[in-house]
């Protein structure tokens, strides 16, 4: 198959996240078992207009917050030059309503929508600008195929009226070569817990902080350490003060592959406590180094958390729950050493090559299908 791809941005960008990861990792694969694709992505300022990564031809047009505006055009261009069979758009910030562009067979890959959630997240004009740009999509996208990652985006977009025999559930691989435990690396002295990702209003980080000073009543030994960057983290560090836990808490910033890899080894568990998200890679990560994740009973989330078995879910926003469940692994390295068994089970079923497979049978069907 010859594809014309179109995601915000690739992995390499600066700005790339989870969704690049899944991303790369089918795509990439596809390229390397013979298909042609073609990258549509925002660039950055230095970076080379064209580029190859893991066999993608990338072609880089505009910029963050400007790729909206330029994207159309790029996709336009790159229609007209080349003969393509299917074209992917990957709507995991805004919508570009491509399909309005070709009548050839089209997929949209749905991580997750953001619904009210932008809400959380962002000043009211621009949430209310996100919220209105996925309104139209069931109508937009109305010929389309839709790839979405977790039973709960599928859900999502059935009740926003796309039809349920559109939407195929392939859910994300994890390497679990790469996540694995490590003899040499043991759990951490005292009960320790990590949340690792961008730090967002909506990531539902504050409540882990509420949940651990909680528990700390009961138990003082408790420790949270938080890995990544975001605009959220001035707030949190100005929380975790108030609530008294400045010796207790640790802000890393931005961490290696490497790092996360240990930290994950080390932890009693991760902790994940977002309002929405398509999947929850940090909780499958976990799972492939044997660590248990506490989330919450969120879209996405509980699909990559099996309940009693990888770890716990609790209702969002329930820090007194979320510390309960803190303490319970606390008081239990038995259940902690249980839990990490049944994660890294859960984790071996995963894996990149699988998702890729789905992934190009799903592709396949659509274009046999003409759309």
């Amino acid at each position: 198959m010859k594809l014309l791809l179109v995601n915000w941005n690739d992995r390499a960008n600066p700005h790339a996240g989870g969704a690049e990861i899944h991303l790369h990792e089918i795509f990439g694969r596809l390229a390397g078992w013979g298909h042609v694709i073609d990258l549509v992505a925002s660039g950055w300022p230095g970076c080379a207009p064209t580029a190859e990564l893991d066999g993608l031809r990338v072609h880089r047009s505009g910029r963050r917050h400007s790729f909206a505006l330029h994207a159309r055009a790029a996709v336009r261009r790159l229609l007209r030059a080349n003969a393509y069979d299917v074209v992917v758009e990957d709507i995991n910030k805004l919508p570009l309503y491509l399909p309005q562009l070709t009548d050839l067979p089209f997929c949209a890959i749905i991580p997750h929508l953001f619904g009210t959630t932008a809400f959380v997240e962002a000043s009211w004009p621009m949430a209310t600008a996100v919220w209105a740009a996925e309104v139209p999509i069931p109508w937009v996208y109305r010929r389309a195929a839709f790839h979405a990652i977790s039973e709960s985006t599928r859900d999502d977009l059935v009740e926003r009226g796309v039809p349920r025999e559109r939407v195929a559930v392939i859910h994300p691989g994890v390497d679990a070569t790469w996540y694995c435990p490590d003899g040499a690396t043991p759990r951490a002295a005292s009960p320790t817990f990590l949340y690792v990702g961008r730090l967002k209003r909506y990531k539902g980080v504050e409540i882990a902080l509420r949940a651990l000073a909680l528990a700390r009543e009961r138990q003082p030994a408790l420790r949270l350490e938080i890995a990544g960057q975001g605009s959220d983290r001035p707030r949190l560090e100005r929380l975790a003060r108030r609530l008294g836990l400045a010796e207790a808490v640790r802000f890393l910033g931005f961490v290696s592959e490497e790092e996360k890899r240990r930290l994950l080894r080390r932890v009693w568990a991760v902790v994940f406590p977002s309002v929405k998200e398509g999947w929850g890679m940090s909780n499958v990560e976990a799972a492939g180094c044997g660590t248990p994740a506490l989330a919450s009973d969120s879209p996405g989330l509980r699909e990559s958390v099996r309940d009693g078995e990888t770890g716990f879910l609790v209702p969002h926003g329930d820090a007194r729950a979320l510390a309960d469940r803190m303490l319970a692994l606390a008081a239990d390295s038995g259940l902690v050493s249980r839990l990490g068994r049944g994660a890294r089970a859960f984790a071996e079923q995963l894996s990149w090559d699988r998702a890729a497979r789905a992934t190009e049978a799903h592709l396949q069907r659509i274009l046999a299908q003409g759309g």
